[in-house]
């Protein structure tokens, strides 16, 4: 049997996965890292950290592994997004990486769209200037450590410093570069417009490689770290969001996933590169070559039903909290929740608007509040949905993921309010399997990764619209929708008065 790794570099751990040819995951690792928080808005994270807990998960996994190390052919990585790290002339790491989730370039993003202009931006790049993303960071570091900016010879994303030292070879793929708005999404190259406009030159960005690419087999002395054997093709990888969806079968025209994590996602497949959404969602390259994703964010997601559980019902499991839940009718008895617990990102990109329960009534138990926030959470990613077939997608069935896949109840909830036909997966590896698909294509396992999602990916269950619910939740949405409007100022007005 044939083996292949998949590693996911997630924000607060890596997780790698050991996946044979049938798609059947045999061993996984996790090691977690820590946050460098500095101060209010900062996020960083030291590169050296990512590669001390992968080489001991690699080394781990290897020890654990019973059959011959030249069965395992290849190796791919999914990434965390976005985050900057800079690199001096001899590829040494020049600073701590600023991640996703930083928030201190808000000025940054200003300055870019007063000297690029934000309609050019979005003909290019196809995304607008957020925080998060990496061009902002780049600029910051300009700005507020030019000593530091001055011996920056290049700059790379997470996965890809990681991937840099398995290999001592220097690349990016698209998918993730597509977040640094750097890339000219559509024509698949780094834009000498935005490098003109902010004084970078074209050696500061890595060069360009297909997400299945391989770039380089595993150095002697990884091997001897890890016991991987010399031979293992390292392959390029992905996005999380990219090979998430490559490992839920993201592969076609309408398929879709809904992702409800900490923060909630919903992806949807694109084999056009010149649709409009006005920035309202992300557009970014796929993992798969000359493809795209287009993507909304609903920041507090899962976080919403954490953070209910842990102010009104800490000691107990999610189980018991959502206990009863599928007594209460659609609606929750007219109880509505906004998840805007920590602002919003899509459609609103508003980081001071807080989130509502609206229509408390004295009849209202804790299993209304606790559905009411299920509903909450689906009414937020069914904007995204809304945005979607605005445009003229059409969305008739969605693979459903994480936290919002672990309950019967939530899954009918989200094919009622989607309206839409809900697919849970028998087996769900999110982003390392999709890294571990990249690895199975790389090495001709596949003709296609759609060939490979065929082998790798079954449907446990299929959830159907209720039309008596649909139409309930259609209502329901439209008062949600006002919500936003008509709680701005107030929001404003308590913004004063947050710690």
């Amino acid at each position: 049997m044939k083996y292949v790794i998949g590693v996911d570099l997630g924000t607060s751990a890596v997780k790698i996965l050991l996946v044979n040819q049938n798609g059947e995951v045999c061993q996984e690792v996790s090691k977690s890292y820590p946050l460098i928080i500095e101060k209010s808005g900062y996020s960083e994270q030291n590169p050296e950290e990512w590669v001390e807990k992968t080489t001991a998960g690699l080394a781990e996994l290897i020890q654990q592994f019973n059959g011959d190390i030249s069965d395992i052919e290849g190796i791919s990585f999914s990434g965390q997004m976005h985050g900057l790290v800079l690199l001096d002339e001899n590829n040494e790491v020049l600073r701590n990486a600023i991640l996703w989730n930083d928030t201190r370039t808000t000025k940054q993003c200003q300055e870019i769209y007063d000297v690029f202009g934000k309609e050019r931006l979005l003909d290019v790049t196809k995304n607008p200037a957020l925080e998060g993303f990496t061009l902002p960071k780049i600029l910051w570091v300009k700005e507020n450590e030019p000593t530091t900016f001055d011996r920056a010879s290049v700059f790379v994303l997470p996965k890809d410093y990681l991937r840099y030292r398995l290999t001592g070879n220097i690349h990016m793929e698209y998918s993730d570069a597509a977040g640094t708005l750097l890339l000219n999404v559509a024509e698949r190259e780094w834009s000498g417009e935005v490098l003109e406009a902010f004084g970078l030159s074209a050696d500061f960005c890595p060069p360009l490689v297909e997400s299945h690419a391989f770039v380089g087999n595993v150095t002697a002395e990884f091997a001897q770290k890890t016991g991987l054997s010399e031979a293992a093709k390292v392959f390029a990888g992905g996005a999380d969001n990219a090979c998430g969806a490559i490992g839920s079968g993201i592969l076609a025209e309408g398929k879709t996933l809904a992702s409800i994590g900490t923060s909630g996602v919903v992806l949807s497949y694109e084999e056009r590169n010149d649709l409009d959404f006005e920035g309202k969602v992300h557009y970014f390259n796929h993992s798969e070559e000359n493809t795209y994703y287009t993507m909304g964010v609903t920041l507090a997601a899962g976080y919403s039903l954490s953070w209910f559980k842990d102010t009104f019902a800490k000691d107990e499991a999610f189980d018991q909290l959502l206990e009863g839940i599928e007594e209460v009718p659609a609606g929750s008895n007219g109880l509505l929740f906004t998840p805007y617990i920590v602002g919003e990102r899509t459609p609103y990109a508003d980081s001071t608007i807080r989130g509502s329960f609206i229509g408390v009534d004295a009849s209202h138990e804790r299993k209304h509040f606790a559905r009411a926030v299920l509903e909450g959470i689906t009414f937020s990613l069914n904007e995204s949905i809304e945005i979607f077939r605005s445009s003229g997608k059409k969305i008739d069935s969605i693979i459903s993921i994480g936290g919002g896949a672990k309950n019967d109840t939530w899954l009918q909830m989200q094919a009622d309010i989607f309206n839409s036909k809900i697919e849970k997966l028998t087996s769900e590896q999110g982003p390392g399997m999709g890294a571990a698909m990249l690895a199975a294509y790389g090495c001709g396992w596949f003709p296609s990764l759609k060939d490979c999602a065929e082998h790798f990916i079954q449907t446990a269950k299929v959830y159907y619209p209720n039309k008596e619910n649909v139409e309930k939740y259609a209502k329901l949405f439209n008062v949600y929708q006002q919500v936003y409007t008509q709680t701005k100022v107030l929001n404003d007005q308590l913004k004063e008065y947050r710690k």
